[in-house]
């Protein structure tokens, strides 16, 4: 079984988890922009996201002798270990419910300023609990300061989706003016929405420039969750709910894999992470596929039914979800690999996601674009403040003891 033992790898690990967990919110967003029911995205994310946890316990799980107190995969599915693996299953339970609040959020408020909102209740909720979980191993005048990072970033996020909307409503307000100037710009080349960029998959918009309010009514037009008329705080309770549910799953996680309340028997050894990590994807992959081909037949949000024969069916941007799986499932898995090294509070670092997601949200899909100077501002400190955040989280990392010694 490999484990990760030095400061520098459990960063490393940390970092790749960063960037996999920011980067595959964007593919459920784009393919929700292209028209794709989410219950059909969802399913295929699920099934590539368990893959990865199966690949994750077979390899890094099997590699080398295993030990008494470090047993390999295989061997510790065999031990009386129910209550660590009930913790796990538990951690998977709410993070496969915060996923699919949050699929839902981006929707109605952004894929930036849910995952700002997400993260931040999970950094302050989760971090603390895992840094009196994890017997205080992190550096408690580093730590903190972290989060309170993250709490200014989330009224600064809370005020670039402020701003932005006001940006938007007064781009409605003026649509027919906004029309022509998109008509005369059409012409030039310079910073139009191209007919292949992912988002679009198709060329019905060669012409219109992001931004534009003439963009926002094809989006909306376009998209599978249709917001426009809907109310704020649809959006908002759903990515307060998935922020509440991501802020158990690594405490969660952290019980199964070092049973700090002393619940396995004696001489039985701690769950590994590998170990942890499969039954923990065991309970996230069966909670989506219930919820989800229940919400084929029964949609919510106003969505149209839809039927297990149709999501077979459905293949446009397959591709796409199978990958945000993989994503999501080698990120969860560097987390917890970098988490057992250095502590779980110091991995939360990978909440910092929002850096990514707003890179790809800028990139892919325009937000921001044509936004006024105030927004732009706001912004750009929400992004340095999210970068200030991280750094000072992973400085707080500790060093966690290799040994997982059995009970007396």
């Amino acid at each position: 079984m490999y484990l990760v033992e030095s400061k520098g790898g459990a960063i490393a690990c940390m970092f790749l988890a960063l960037f996999f967990l920011g980067t595959w919110p964007a593919l459920l967003t784009m393919l929700e922009r292209r028209g794709r029911l989410p219950q059909h995205t969802y399913l295929d994310y699920s099934i590539t996201n368990f893959f990865a946890a199966l690949l994750i316990a077979f390899t890094f799980g099997e590699i080398g002798k295993g030990k008494p107190d470090e047993p390999n995969f295989l061997a510790q599915l065999a031990q009386d270990n129910w209550p660590s693996v009930l913790f796990a299953m538990g951690g998977g339970v709410v993070l496969s419910l915060g996923n699919l609040s949050s699929q839902y959020a981006f929707a109605f408020v952004g894929l930036s300023v849910t995952e700002v909102i997400t993260a931040s209740i999970t950094v302050v909720i989760g971090t603390t609990l895992n840094y009196f979980l994890d017997d205080k191993i992190n550096k408690a005048e580093i730590l903190f300061p972290g989060v309170g990072c993250f709490l200014i970033a989330v009224f600064l996020g809370s005020a670039v989706h402020s701003s932005n909307a006001s940006d938007n409503k007064a781009k409605l307000n003026n649509y027919t003016s906004d029309y022509k100037e998109a008509a005369i710009i059409s012409s030039k080349e310079s910073d139009l929405v191209k007919s292949k960029d992912l988002e679009r998959g198709s060329s019905s918009a060669d012409n219109v420039e992001a931004g534009t309010a003439v963009f926002l009514l094809e989006l909306e037009e376009r998209r599978a969750i249709k917001v426009f008329g809907k109310s704020t705080l649809i959006g908002l309770a759903l990515t307060f709910s998935a922020g509440l549910c991501f802020s158990m799953f690594s405490p969660a996680f952290n019980l199964a894999t070092n049973d700090q309340w002393h619940t396995l028997p004696k001489g039985i050894p701690h769950l590994t992470v590998y170990t942890a990590f499969f039954y923990f994807s065991i309970s996230c992959f069966v909670i989506a596929i219930i919820l989800n081909i229940t919400f084929l037949y029964h949609p919510v949000l106003n969505l149209p039914k839809s039927s297990l024969k149709a999501y077979l069916e459905d293949s446009d941007g397959r591709i796409w979800a199978l990958l945000a799986g993989l994503l999501c499932g080698f990120g969860n898995g560097l987390q917890f690999m970098g988490g057992q090294a250095a502590g779980y509070a110091a991995a939360d670092a990978v909440q910092a996601l929002p850096l990514v997601s707003t890179f790809w949200g800028v990139l892919l899909f325009g937000e921001y674009r044509r936004s006024s100077r105030r927004t732009y501002i706001l912004l750009g400190s929400m992004l340095f403040m999210f970068i200030v955040a991280v750094a000072v989280l992973m400085a707080s990392s500790g060093h966690r003891s290799s040994s997982h010694t059995a009970k007396e």
